[in-house]
């Protein structure tokens, strides 16, 4: 294992061998007030995503009118956010108070191993949840013939294998390589663009295999999510009421909005030319599909559905009687 650890340029001038056992975050700024600043707010949006994500698997637990696919994949999907978050934000929130904003080299190929493997399931899992709303809306007579429970197990598992087979490849593509200099990490987390910059071999070959991957992966998916989207739309526009069509258009426009901004940052992010490639802007991009829409997605795909409300209705009334 000793063979993968990076090692310090002026060492490798000398032929020695002397390893680094840990990179630098730098994060944001080196302001004291901003950095107190940026704690507060991601705090309270960590806090609130948390809270809003385990709110929609337990009522999803508690609420037999809410075992469908659709709310399955919803429950799925919240518990994947948490653990999303939770490999991100928590190390994002000590650095920010820290002087030593330190990861260890293992530490941070388990952040992004975990980050790749979630991030990309979660892709997987918007086309499949739009696969399910095409479905409930175009083919509604036979939803419950092509929804089945087992088709459902396998649209989560089948992203899961995705998600794995991603993580797995990236994380070794990037951490076999010699890293060089100062080990510090222009980003708040470690992602495959800063460290490929502290690669002191030629990093050619690892740049289009995450060009690769991360097309068929980002461009793949948002392609299976868009089109049944378009397909939504164009049976909501042939066969629905004015009243029912704007209904439903204000919701699919709602999902589109989160869908756009999760896979347009990462697309720009990860399908740009290195050249183009800026640290600061990236942090930005990063916030976008990192804690943003994590924070955005549980009021948009549940909590303004009149199903949930409803759900709620029902336990607060059987708590009180």
């Amino acid at each position: 294992m000793k063979k993968m650890l990076p090692k310090l340029s002026s060492d490798l001038e000398n032929g020695n061998q002397t390893t680094v056992t840990e990179f630098t975050l730098v994060g944001f700024s080196d302001s004291l007030q901003l950095r107190y600043l940026y704690f507060a707010a991601f705090f309270c949006i960590f806090k609130i995503s948390l809270l809003a994500h385990m709110f929609i698997i337990l009522l999803y637990r508690f609420s037999p009118n809410l075992h469908t696919p659709m709310y399955f994949f919803l429950a799925i999907f919240s518990f994947l956010e948490i653990c999303y978050l939770s490999t991100i934000v928590p190390k994002l929130l000590i650095n920010l108070l820290s002087q030593k904003k330190t990861i260890t080299f293992y530490g941070c190929a388990v952040q992004m191993y975990c980050f790749l493997l979630l991030g990309s399931t979660e892709c997987y899992m918007l086309a499949a949840m739009a696969y399910d709303r095409y479905n409930a809306i175009c083919h509604p007579l036979l939803y419950n013939v092509i929804m089945r429970r087992a088709v459902c197990f396998k649209l989560v598992i089948g992203s899961c294998v995705i998600g794995t087979t991603v993580g797995v490849l990236q994380t070794t593509f990037v951490f076999t390589l010699p890293f060089c200099g100062s080990g510090q990490i222009n980003h708040f987390y470690c992602d495959i663009p800063p460290l490929l910059n502290l690669a002191c071999s030629n990093s050619h070959f690892n740049e289009i295999a995450t060009f690769i991957i991360a097309s068929l992966l980002i461009v793949g998916s948002f392609l299976l999510t868009m089109i049944s989207y378009t397909n939504i739309m164009w049976t909501i526009v042939q066969h629905q009421p004015t009243a029912s069509r704007r209904k439903a258009f204000s919701t699919c426009t709602s999902h589109l909005i989160v869908v756009t901004l999760f896979f347009g940052s990462g697309i720009i992010m990860y399908l740009r030319p290195k050249s183009r490639y800026g640290m600061d802007e990236g942090k930005f991009l990063s916030l976008m599909y990192t804690i943003v829409v994590p924070f955005l997605n549980p009021f948009i795909y549940s909590l303004r559905n009149n199903d949930v409300k409803c759900a709620v209705r029902r336990i607060v009334s059987k708590s009180k009687g």
